[in-house]
């Protein structure tokens, strides 16, 4: 299996790009990790200005590394399923915590379903759920 940093040395290559530290940096804080605002990925690598880190990211979206994933308004920033597993979020409206869980195969043969009976061909998905989180959710005696 590829190593993650082996991939994106690939990805930038082949789109004549190198492996700069500050790329390798950035990849590293998204890697493994819950979906990012961008003012959390710059707090995240004090060593890079922040330019060099607004650069990397529309670098790596422009290439398909990082997605962003609308949350209202906003985005959090986050690999794409080429550099970390397909999964889909949980969201808090209140809090704006962000939970992974992985898709089962009933929900991925679900949205093929609806992809064939609409004569759509599927190439990706995201799926988001917003509510409140178990911190956040008013609790009822």
């Amino acid at each position: 299996m590829i190593e993650p940093i082996d991939e994106l040395t690939k990805t930038l290559k082949e789109h004549d790009f190198s492996l700069t530290l500050p790329r390798k940096i950035v990849f590293e804080v998204l890697q493994d990790s819950e979906p990012q605002t961008m003012q959390e990925i710059v707090a995240a690598c004090p060593s890079i200005n922040q330019t060099s880190v607004y650069r990397t990211i529309n670098l790596f979206d422009k290439l398909g590394i990082v997605h962003k994933l609308q949350i209202g308004w906003k985005y959090k920033i986050e690999l794409t399923d080429s550099f970390n597993s397909h999964h889909h979020h949980l969201t808090c409206r209140r809090c704006g915590k962000t939970i992974p869980f992985a898709e089962g195969q009933e929900l991925e043969q679900f949205l093929q379903d609806i992809a064939q009976k609409h004569q759509f061909a599927m190439q990706e998905h995201q799926l988001e759920i917003q509510g409140l989180c178990s911190s956040c959710k008013p609790q009822y005696a």
